[in-house]
């Protein structure tokens, strides 16, 4: 029975996340601005919501290792596999978007991270300047969307947007997205762990492979139908989006609701992991590089080392 809960899991994200890409592309189309900036904040914060369910149960519970894992290992397979599964899929052009503002924004959150991360505990004064940034980004975010909107009143229809559809069915896709997300990921977690279980892994391992991978399933979920969809705004927009919510939202809630120690091993292996992972976007974001098969097999390949690396440390 556990491996039928595992496979309608899958299902219910691999829907889900087709319905927030609707929701959020055609959302743009209405409001008059870059399907981008909408991935960036109601698709990111949709995908994302896995990560803050568990993070938050994890520092309640006294697992900071969990806590912290599951957004670096989240964020390092976010860029790793999320990126590079939907690339063996269909080739996306990311060559074709602006996203440097927001991957400067997304690096900027990440050396805050590890800057914080080395005071040694993630406690409410961190939580509190992590909440902060994540402020900062979205009042950022949402005045460039104005600004584009001022300058563009005729923006160009998205592909895969239906200039038609009424207001209504738009929100209940994206209430459809944001809701089955981490109702599959939680189906396929649980699933995944007693399979593990059964295998014989321990709960660090579980802890360090099937949650943070778990928890990036909805971002390879909405990735993959956005390449499929040709909508590569929305695939790249949504990884980084996700990368800066994890970090400054999610953990920045989470040391608010109780202290959550540092363990000193991702000081000297994970953060730098998960930097190195997101430095790996600069040939699509600043060179025009799209991200096409070789990528996405480089990517794969790098992501399956990694875990490799922590199962065996």
């Amino acid at each position: 029975m556990v491996f039928v809960y595992a496979a309608l899991g899958l299902v219910i994200l691999l829907l889900a996340g087709d319905a927030l890409v609707k929701g959020a592309v055609n959302m743009s189309l209405r409001l008059g601005v870059p399907a981008l900036i909408v991935s960036l904040t109601i698709v990111a914060f949709g995908t994302s919501a896995p990560e803050l369910l568990i993070s938050v149960k994890a520092a309640l519970a006294g697992v900071p290792g969990i806590a912290i894992g599951n957004v670096v290992g989240s964020n390092t397979a976010n860029v790793l596999l999320v990126l590079g599964i939907p690339a063996l899929i269909a080739v996306m052009h990311t060559s074709a978007h602006d996203t440097r503002t927001s991957y400067l924004q997304m690096l900027a959150a990440s050396v805050l991270f590890i800057a914080l991360a080395f005071r040694g505990v993630f406690d409410w004064i961190a939580g509190l300047v992590l909440l902060a940034g994540l402020t900062v980004m979205l009042v950022v975010a949402f005045r460039d969307a104005r600004a584009h909107r001022r300058s563009n009143p005729e923006l160009e229809q998205p592909e895969g947007a239906d200039p038609d559809m009424p207001w209504w069915k738009i929100v209940v896709y994206l209430i459809v997205g944001l809701v089955g997300l981490p109702i599959g990921a939680d189906l396929l977690i649980d699933s995944a762990t007693v399979i593990a279980k059964m295998f014989g892994l321990s709960d660090t391992v579980i802890g360090l492979t099937l949650v943070a991978v778990g928890t990036s399933l909805p971002e390879l979920a909405t990735t993959v139908m956005a390449a499929i969809r040709r909508q590569a705004d929305v695939a790249i927009g949504n990884v980084i989006g996700s990368n800066m919510f994890n970090l400054l939202g999610i953990i920045g809630i989470a040391a608010l609701v109780a202290p959550i120690p540092v363990d000193p091993a991702f000081l000297r292996f994970d953060l730098w992991v998960m930097l190195a992972a997101s430095l790996l976007l600069i040939p699509f974001v600043y060179l025009g590089r799209d991200i096409g098969r070789g990528w996405g097999v480089a990517l794969s390949a790098a992501y399956v080392g990694y875990v490799a690396i922590v199962l065996t440390a």
